[in-house]
């Protein structure tokens, strides 16, 4: 019988982990955090240094029932993750199965393999409590900033009461609402890109053509022409050529935030799907601890990848080299992310478990191979006519080194079409080249790019805000409490203008682009941009990034035990306390409320504001009791005539308060629309609660997430009607009978019973007594259970 009970955060992890320790083991998991504060402001008394109050969670009874009934008799050892999260995973689990702390085994480890762990037993530690009083001290925090925040937010907004901030959340928040006020504020340029296409015969008699750039920009279609023209019969020759030897050196192994921006880079991965998935791979033992900041590289690891690199590509292909961590803060572990066995170039597992193990593999070993040697070539070349001249790069590879394993991506990639530097054929100083042709593009300067998921990681940590286990907790929150979104943006086309000259003739054309479309990016929303500006007017010191990384700071020194937990928590509470009241007590509701013009039809002022249900365009104001109080949730409205009441319209989703126009807002009142008829009745779409649909002969149609509810035409409603009917098999007038084909085969409706036709049965042929009879029998089959679950 087992003398010893191992203790782990997930089953996953606890399962690998028995494999490995055998019969002298019982190894359980905790399934995570089993205590957390209790509810309500009474868990933490600021009055008495901060002390918190901790519970078991409800859904944790049992676990710490079984846990509890299997450590009598034994020696206990913990084994949660080596962070500060799973420093106080182990701390709270001495409180609640009341274990001795000065006694009770520590172990920590960073890979999931027999060597070790079997090391770790060797030589265990006691619970760290300067590391669990950085965890504590940093949910202690956000528990105050988001308990007192809140209330304000739900009183001094005119929003649903469903408002909430966080201390980093709320400075996520705040970079993605200056980053789309900056592209608001953004006003594009035109210029024109001038390519030249040239050809040459190489050594062995080929034509090879490769293309090259004007050297001065030129922002005028007149100056183009002009340019063109003197083009016209000149001859072309290159008049400077310069070749140079240059590098490139792989990039680190992965840290959190490197992987997060890499896995959304090449597989499309959120950052909360990367940490998912690395989770489950690390708990099979494949990848070491997938939460560091740091880039080292065991020795062990070193000589491991150096004998895989030389054994897979040849000793020409090894550069061994251990990368430093340039972040002073990265203390939380000691190796990077890597795999746990190099020999392993794939494994076993889900596709997305496959895909995310490979791209850590090649990356950790891709680090430490050669660097790639490359020749660079510049090329310059003469007009006769002009003195403008076209540049022609290109790079040749002479050896690949890492290149031939890995290539780094980065967020400026996706935001570019250019075309990468070509291979140039044999060119020499003096040599004459064919002109084929130069095309003049008209483009226009792009503004900044929005932050993706995994740029917003890395603006994070470059301010230094966070650590590698709440990046992905941050931008799920902001998403969750509708603050930001991530979406797809359509473009609008937009008229080019694009010259040629070929064979000395010029051209000019005009024909269409599609304009500042993005995908997969964040936006705030309208509730995300009235929150943040709100907070920073009143609480700016919260919203602060150098304040912020700051107490990210002063968790790191209460790790190192330099700071006393409780008197950081003093320190910043009592200057924001006293914010929070005088806020309370001085602040403005607001709703973000903006003057859009008049409306033409009713002479009555049009605004664009935060409602109660969202943003929204009214017409017309509201009179309000002047008595009433703000304390109520709502003001109460004085009688008016009905003529004087506002109207109201919901935004759609891809409009803003901030942007929409008044003509956009008066459209909005279009709907309901009579838009046609139909077999003598009319055909109307309106937009409900959930979304745009049409209504013909008291039967309703959803419109298609293509379908526009103000630009539908009669032939599309049409063809939805009819599409939606053909989904009738059979129709029973009398007793309201009809037979639908569902998707998962057809049916009998009549009210709000649904039968399914049993298998076999020909809808086409059936009658109306058998459609009765198996109604009746399945609302027989329904009571009947019913009456037996009481």
């Amino acid at each position: 019988m087992a003398n010893n009970l191992l203790i782990v955060e997930s089953p996953a992890k606890a399962k690998t982990i028995e494999k490995i320790l055998g019969k002298d083991f019982i190894v359980m998991s905790s399934y995570g955090h089993i205590r957390d504060l209790a509810k309500g402001n009474a868990a933490i008394d600021v009055k008495n240094n901060f002390n918190a109050t901790y519970i078991i969670d409800e859904n944790k009874e049992k676990v710490v029932k079984e846990l509890k009934k299997h450590a009598k008799g034994k020696e206990v050892w913990l084994a949660t993750d080596e962070d500060r999260e799973g420093e106080a995973i182990s701390w709270h689990l001495c409180e609640a199965l009341m274990l001795d702390i000065k006694n009770t085994k520590r172990i920590v480890f960073h890979e999931i393999t027999k060597p070790v762990i079997l090391r770790a037993i060797k030589s265990p530690r006691l619970v760290n409590m300067d590391l669990v009083n950085a965890q504590q001290a940093r949910r202690v925090l956000d528990r105050l900033v988001g308990f007192e925040l809140s209330p304000i937010l739900w009183r001094k907004l005119r929003a649903a009461q469903s408002l909430s901030a966080g201390r980093v959340q709320s400075v996520a928040v705040r970079l993605i609402v200056e980053k789309e006020r900056e592209i608001q504020n953004f006003t594009s340029q035109s210029y024109f890109k001038i390519i030249g296409i040239f050809e040459i015969t190489d050594p062995e008699g080929k034509l090879r053509k490769f293309k090259a750039e004007l050297s001065q920009k030129l922002n005028d279609s007149k100056l183009i022409t002009a340019f063109l023209k003197t083009c016209i019969g000149a001859q072309y020759s290159i008049s400077k050529l310069e070749v140079s030897p240059t590098k490139r050196t792989a990039t680190a192994p992965f840290t959190t935030s490197t992987l997060q921006q890499e896995a959304s880079r090449k597989l499309g991965f959120s950052v909360s799907k990367t940490m998912v998935v690395a989770q489950r791979l690390y708990e099979a033992g494949k990848i070491t601890y997938m939460r560091t900041d740091s880039t080292n590289l065991s020795e062990e690891a070193l000589t491991n990848c150096e004998n895989e690199i030389i054994k897979s590509y040849g000793s020409k292909y090894s550069n061994t080299r251990q990368y430093r961590t340039k972040n002073s803060s990265a203390q939380e572990a000691h190796e990077a992310i890597r795999p746990t066995y190099f020999e392993n170039h794939k494994v076993d597992g889900d596709k997305d478990e496959q895909r995310l193990y490979e791209l850590i593999w090649k990356r950790t070993v891709a680090s430490q191979m050669a660097d790639a040697q490359l020749e660079k070539t510049t090329a310059h070349i003469a007009i006769s006519t002009a003195s403008q001249y076209f540049i022609a790069q290109g790079e040749v590879v002479l050896f690949d080194g890492f290149l031939r394993l890995y290539k780094e991506s980065n967020d400026e990639e996706s935001e570019s079409n250019e075309d990468d530097k070509s291979l140039l054929p044999p060119l020499s100083q003096g040599q004459d080249v064919n002109h084929i042709e130069t095309t003049a593009t008209q483009k226009f300067t792009r503004h900044t790019a929005r932050y993706t998921e995994a740029s917003l990681v890395k603006k994070l940590e470059e301010l230094g805000i966070g650590r590698p286990s709440t990046y992905a907790p941050t931008i799920s929150t902001v998403q969750k409490r509708q603050y930001v979104i991530k979406k797809d943006k359509e473009g609008y086309e937009r008229m080019i203008e694009i010259q040629q000259l070929i064979k000395d003739k010029i051209s000019q054309k005009q024909t269409t682009e599609t304009a500042d479309a993005d995908r997969n990016k964040l936006f705030p929303t309208d509730l995300g941009m009235l929150t943040n500006d709100f907070l920073l007017e009143h609480f700016d010191t919260v919203l602060d990034f150098s304040f912020t990384a700051k107490i990210e700071q002063e968790f790191d020194e209460i790790a190192n035990g330099k700071l006393k937990w409780q008197k950081m928590l003093s320190d910043f509470y009592k200057p924001f306390h006293d914010q929070v009241e005088t806020t309370a007590s001085t602040a403005k509701r607001i709703s973000g409320e903006r003057l859009l013009g008049i409306d033409p039809k009713t002479n009555k002022e049009v605004f664009a504001k935060m409602g109660r249900f969202g943003p929204m365009i009214q017409i017309g104001k509201t009179v309000l009791d002047e008595n009433a109080t703000e304390s109520k949730s709502r003001k109460k409205k004085i009688d008016i005539n009905p003529e004087d009441k506002p109207l109201f319209a919901k935004l759609r989703t891809n409009q803003s308060i901030d942007t929409i126009t008044i003509e956009e807002a008066l459209q909005l009142f279009d709907l309901p629309r009579i838009i046609g008829k139909y077999e003598d009745m009319e055909v109307v779409v309106n937009e409900g609660r959930f979304g745009p649909y049409i209504v013909h002969n008291k039967e309703f149609v959803s419109l298609k997430k293509i379908d526009d509810p103000y630009t539908l035409t009669i032939d599309r409603a049409i063809e939805l009607i009819e599409e939606k009917r053909n989904t009738v098999l059979r129709v029973f007038e009398n007793e309201d009978i009809r037979i639908l084909q569902g998707r998962w085969g057809p049916y009998i409706k009549q009210g709000k019973s649904n039968v399914k036709l049993p298998k076999g049965t020909d809808a086409a042929l059936i009658t109306i007594a058998e459609c009765l009879a198996l109604i009746k029998k399945s609302n027989s089959a329904s009571v009947k259970k019913s009456l037996n679950s009481k």
